[in-house]
């Protein structure tokens, strides 16, 4: 019994898809749609196939889409291409900050004397007290710049 279902559903589906569908209008400007040609006067015909469609999802892209699809991924690649250039050169900079600040902590950590110049020009010598106060910037300089 189930064969015999089967074999009748089968043969349902392989005349439906090898089927035509018509459609035409008539002499009175009426659409008739149907599986038998039209007879006598018809005004237009047009000849429906049945099955999978034959139109693709994506209508084929004309050549000013295809180039502004270009130039959207040009640009794109532009920006991502400076981007990384900026994150280098930040991350070089923070690096060479960080190298100077610890070689700044360094000399200011040896004891030797440093000499520095005021507003008139005239060399004078750190004190103990400006030392400290100048270790402990450089120590957070180095804290902030060496992370």
């Amino acid at each position: 019994m189930k064969r015999l279902a089967l074999t009748v559903a089968a043969l349902l589906a392989a005349t439906t898809v090898s089927a035509q569908i018509y459609q035409w209008k008539d002499e009175n400007g009426k659409t008739i749609i149907s599986d038998k040609a039209p007879v006598g006067n018809v005004r237009q015909q047009k000849k429906i196939e049945s099955g999978a469609p034959t139109t693709s999802a994506s209508p084929q892209k004309t050549a000013a889409d295809k180039d502004l699809e270009f130039r959207k991924r040009q640009k794109e690649a532009q920006e991502s291409s400076e981007k990384a250039s900026k994150e280098q050169t930040a991350s070089s900079d923070k690096k060479e900050n960080c190298d100077k600040a610890r070689s700044h902590l360094q000399v200011l950590e040896s004891g030797e004397r440093i000499s520095l110049r005021d507003d008139k020009g005239e060399r004078y010598f750190m004190d103990d007290k400006q030392r400290e106060q100048e270790i402990a910037k450089t120590r957070e300089m180095v804290q902030s710049s060496c992370k």
